[in-house]
């Protein structure tokens, strides 16, 4: 593992790794850092963005239609019996910079049908966009990450594209995406999808963030995950008395890397009266993973009326600077 320095601010304090440090340092003309603002300067695993969320369904097909008729997604790309896989097909759907990736089974006996068995549909990757996949790799790995996927190279007549993965909370997965050198619809393997019916979008731009669920007490866990392996930092916080009902709690710290564009909040169930949410999620997927995808909009009030005229139902409830409209 790298060696790790201690980075002091007015503020409190982080770590991160010493080659980053010495270069920060080197860059600053000080042996030291204790500047708030040298600080901002050190991201130590870039992301530029997400690049696909891979969800593992029963039925990819089916769920591609219901994503392109009554959310406004595109069809982009599929994988399949025709391009070669006998295990597995995928559908890809798009809308604006959000990429969704509706994976099911060919065959009995699959990990795939496995996941599906036990949890139901649900996120399986969040796919991290990269400008270098081994070098995000291998940092990630250099600060404790366990490996999921060795650095691959996969090419085809459009370019290559070089992807990587690391192991997470429960099964959920981060591959690192490089595509600077592909052209290509999606990535390699995939052919371009256009078929006759396409529906209109609904506004929805980029995914804001994503939750995850772990168990009581694996929280922070978690958070130190992020911290040591990745460089994100903690925006926010919430305990059992912010987010609470009578009869129910949680608790919750948002992660954020370096240039706000990936925030996960991580979520862990609080004692109450009554099971909280997270403990019924946790019950009834089997395991810790993705709660909730939150996807921006322009205009939230047309967004949601065009969804709901599309027969999508939601639970509106207000909190002090923002609406948020939940799909049930």
């Amino acid at each position: 593992m790298d060696k790790i320095a201690k980075v002091t601010t007015q503020e409190g304090g982080f770590k991160i790794d010493y080659l980053t440090y010495k270069n920060v340092c080197k860059m600053n003309n000080t042996n030291t850092l204790v500047a708030s603002d040298v600080i901002k300067e050190v991201d130590v695993m870039p992301i530029l963005g997400t690049d696909y969320i891979e969800l593992y369904v029963s039925n990819a097909k089916q769920a591609a239609y219901f994503y392109k008729t009554a959310m406004g997604f595109q069809s982009l790309a599929y994988a399949g019996l025709e391009t070669g896989q006998r295990d597995w097909e995928s559908y890809v759907v798009v809308q604006d910079k959000i990429r969704l990736v509706l994976t099911s089974p060919l065959r009995s006996g699959t990990d795939i049908g496995r996941h599906i068995d036990q949890h139901g549909d649900g996120v399986k990757v969040t796919a991290l966009w990269v400008e270098d996949a081994r070098k995000a790799y291998e940092s990630a790995m250099a600060r404790g990450a366990q490996s999921f996927m060795s650095p691959v190279v996969e090419e085809d007549q459009f370019g290559h594209v070089v992807r990587a993965g690391i192991h997470t909370y429960g099964e959920v997965v981060h591959i690192f995406v490089e595509r600077k050198n592909y052209k290509g619809s999606f990535l390699p393997g995939y052919q371009s999808w256009k078929p006759y019916y396409e529906a209109e979008g609904v506004g929805l731009k980029y995914v804001d963030h994503m939750v995850g669920n772990v168990g009581l007490g694996r929280m922070n866990h978690w958070v130190k995950f992020y911290e040591e392996v990745m460089g994100f930092k903690q925006i926010l916080s919430f305990d059992d008395k912010d987010i609470s009902t009578e009869y129910t709690a949680l608790m919750s710290k948002v992660m954020s890397n370096g240039n706000g564009r990936i925030k996960f909040p991580i979520n862990e169930p609080a004692p109450s009266i009554k099971k909280s949410q997270v403990d019924e999620y946790l019950e009834f997927y089997e395991g810790e993973g993705v709660q909730h995808i939150a996807v921006a909009t322009d205009d939230i009030i047309k967004t949601v009326t065009e969804l709901r005229e599309r027969g999508i139902e939601f639970w509106i409830f207000l909190l002090p600077i923002m609406i948020h409209f939940s799909i049930v």
